[in-house]
């Protein structure tokens, strides 16, 4: 077996293709790629909303004062800065979000979330929530649970540092 820095213990496989990060990472990468099929297939289905507007809507939702940079918003999202704002342009002309200068920064703006978006949020929450929930019933016990969103915070805040900085732990 390998050590986390890969170095071989005396019973250690015979190659890098047997090391337990590999297989770790591979099953995370597995378990995202079918939460994310199953889950977008959901939010359009039962919300009307895609994945990419969720994730920018309950970003914002999440966030005091409901409003973050534009540059915050896409690291705490799966998006590109360039696709975060073909989003937020979209978001913007469907009256969800708007955008507003940031005082300090010519530079940079906000995406502030407009009444009809928060209210396309807190209706798609609980659907969401709901088909969350069922995908995970059974799978994780709650000391699981607490315990698996501990090492995700952990490898976000290690993976994604600009996401980590502008996430609180309670709404991260």
């Amino acid at each position: 077996m390998r050590n986390l820095s890969g170095t071989l213990s005396p019973m250690a496989p015979t190659t890098a293709l047997d090391h337990p990060i590999l297989t770790a990472v591979g099953l995370f990468l597995e378990a995202h790629a079918g939460l994310t099929r199953t889950l977008e297939h959901q939010l359009d289905d039962e919300c009307g909303l895609s994945h990419q507007w969720f994730e920018v809507l309950i970003r914002l939702a999440r966030t005091p004062g409901e409003r973050l940079r534009m540059s915050d918003l896409a690291a705490q999202t799966t998006l590109t800065p360039s696709g975060l704002t073909r989003a937020v342009d979209r978001l913007e002309a469907a009256g969800l979000v708007t955008r507003e200068a940031c005082p300090n920064d010519r530079r940079s703006a906000y995406a502030v979330l407009t009444d009809d978006g928060r209210a396309r949020i807190l209706d798609a929450v609980p659907k969401h929530l709901a088909a969350v929930a069922a995908l995970m019933n059974g799978a994780l016990s709650d000391d699981e649970l607490v315990a698996f969103e501990r090492i995700m915070r952990k490898l976000r805040d290690r993976m994604n540092p600009c996401a980590a900085a502008t996430s609180t732990p309670s709404r991260g």
